[in-house]
C-alpha cells in the first residue's frame, strides 16, 4: 500500500468514527407514535416568562465551546462525561440558553446510556419533537420550544408511566436545585418538591 492509499485510509476512518460517536446516543429507530399531538407542543403563552435566545455571537460569548456545538450545532457530549448524567439532586434543569424550564429531577432515571433521561417533560408547550434521519436513523429529535436549543432525543423504551425515554444531553441544560427555585424565578414549580421530591 503506497502513501497516499494509506493517508486517505486513515482519514476515511477517522471520518466513519466520528459519524459513529455523533449518532451514538442512541441507534434504535423511533417510531412515529412517540411524537406528541400537535396541540401539546403549542406553548402556553409565548409572551409569558420572557423566554428569549440571544443572537450567534453572543452565545458564542456565553456558553461553553461544548454547550455551543449541542445546543446550536446539533452536537452530542460524551457518555458518561457530562455534568447531569450522574446527577442525584433534586431540582428543575431548564435551557442553557433561554432558561425555559424542560425537565425535572423527579421524572430523571437511572437509564444505562451515560446521559441523563427522563420519562417526560415538565410543560410540552416548552418542547418540539420531530423526525431525525440523520446519520441513516429514524429517530425524534428534541428541540426547547423558545430557544430552538438541540436537547437530544426521545425513545419509545422508557420505564412507566410514560414508556418514554427522553436522552438529553446536559450542555443544553442548567440546573436548578429545588431550594433555589423560588430566587431563580421559578416558584411556581415548587409544587414540583412538594412530597419530598425523587431522587435516582
Amino acid at each position: 500500500m503506497n502513501k497516499r492509499i494509506f493517508i486517505f485510509v486513515m482519514i476515511f476512518t477517522a471520518v466513519l468514527g466520528y459519524i459513529h460517536a455523533a449518532g451514538a446516543q442512541e441507534e434504535m429507530s423511533a417510531p412515529e407514535s412517540v411524537m406528541v399531538s400537535e396541540s401539546a407542543l403549542l406553548p402556553p403563552d409565548a409572551d409569558e416568562g420572557g423566554y428569549t435566545r440571544p443572537d450567534e455571537q453572543e452565545l458564542r460569548n456565553i456558553l461553553t465551546d461544548m454547550q455551543f456545538a449541542v445546543a446550536r450545532k446539533d452536537g452530542t457530549e460524551p457518555a458518561f462525561s457530562n455534568e447531569f448524567w450522574n446527577n442525584k439532586e433534586d431540582g428543575i434543569y431548564v435551557d442553557v440558553v433561554s432558561g425555559e424550564p424542560l425537565f425535572s429531577s423527579t421524572d430523571k432515571y437511572k437509564s444505562g446510556t451515560g446521559w441523563p433521561s427522563f420519562t417526560k417533560p415538565i410543560a410540552g408547550g416548552n418542547i418540539i419533537e420531530h423526525v431525525d434521519s440523520s446519520y441513516g436513523m429514524r429517530r425524534v429529535e428534541v428541540r426547547s420550544y423558545y430557544a430552538d436549543s438541540h436537547l437530544g432525543h426521545v425513545f419509545p423504551d422508557g420505564p412507566e408511566p410514560t414508556g418514554l425515554r427522553y436522552c438529553i444531553n446536559s450542555a443544553s441544560l442548567r440546573f436548578i436545585p429545588a431550594g433555589e427555585l423560588e430566587q431563580e424565578g421559578y416558584g411556581e414549580l415548587s409544587y414540583l418538591f412538594e412530597d419530598g421530591g425523587k431522587n435516582e
